[in-house]
């Protein structure tokens, strides 16, 4: 049940990881020297950023479009410039982050265009890897998957929408792992990242209907696994495009602006008499 602990609270999550790089890093620091102590502690210190940045980026607490502070990120965790830009060239190549010449890294954006390739690709894309998945998980994979939506069911009985969307996406990564292709799984995981931000919609109560497509999500997760179980790879196809469709309609609430809280016919910025 490792995962229902690491996604219950993602703040848990993330200091909890932490602990556990530091941990490791610790359990092998006595028998090195001190050179090779400096690049331990680096190592656990990127590991900690990179750690900060995913999970701040995919629960939109770093917006989409942000410019990321190398000064302010450089003191918090002790890194200088090379280390630092290390973990932004990572963290672009898996998508996270956009790197211009001359200019600040910057979390990567959602603008019409990328929102229109998303909701194009994510269907087919989906459909595939829960396919495969089918055809190729290890028990221990089923396993993981099982812990996954166990966390998820917390999640959505306690959790906040941040708690949810992280085990929904702890959920489909391992569906991607089942999956074992390579060319598939990077553009999977690129998916991911904007699937999990989108969520972060999906997962906060909106309308009336949110607690139904929640328990509806939740369904659709547990016939997943038994039609991966079952190596019915068919089933798992179809399921992945219901799945879609449960959640296609959230674009329209992460791209449209809330409405302004005014009276008709009153400017903005309009002060009283």
């Amino acid at each position: 049940m490792v995962y229902a602990a690491r996604f219950f609270y993602v703040y848990k999550l993330y200091f909890s990881r932490i602990l556990i790089v530091r941990s490791n890093s610790a359990a092998i620091r006595a028998g090195l020297g001190k050179g090779d102590r400096m690049k331990d502690d680096a190592k656990s210190r990127k590991a900690e950023l990179m750690e900060h940045l995913k999970v701040s980026i995919l629960t939109l607490r770093m917006q989409p479009g942000a410019d990321l502070d190398e000064a302010d990120l450089s003191d918090a965790f002790g890194l200088s410039r090379t280390p630092l830009r290390e973990v932004f060239r990572q963290l672009a190549g898996e998508g996270y982050l956009d790197l211009r010449t001359n200019r600040s890294a910057r979390v990567s954006e959602m603008s019409y265009t990328t929102l229109r390739d998303f909701f194009l690709a994510a269907p087919m894309v989906y459909g595939a890897i829960l396919r495969l998945a089918a055809l190729n998980a290890t028990p221990a994979q089923i396993g993981d998957l099982k812990d996954a939506q166990q966390a998820f069911k917390t999640a959505l009985r306690s959790g906040s929408a941040e708690d949810r969307s992280l085990a929904n996406n702890r959920f489909h990564e391992v569906t991607g792992e089942m999956s074992g292709n390579v060319y598939l799984l990077p553009s999977f995981n690129r998916l991911l990242i904007d699937h999990a931000r989108i969520g972060m919609t999906f997962y906060r109560p909106q309308t009336a209907k949110t607690p139904d497509n929640l328990s509806e999500a939740s369904r659709q997760h547990d016939a997943i696994i038994a039609a991966i179980e079952a190596r019915d790879d068919a089933a798992a196809a179809q399921l992945a495009e219901d799945h879609w469709n449960l959640s296609r309609d959230q674009i329209e609430l992460f791209v449209m602006p809330d409405a302004l809280d005014v009276p008709m016919g009153v400017p903005p910025l309009s002060k009283p008499a």
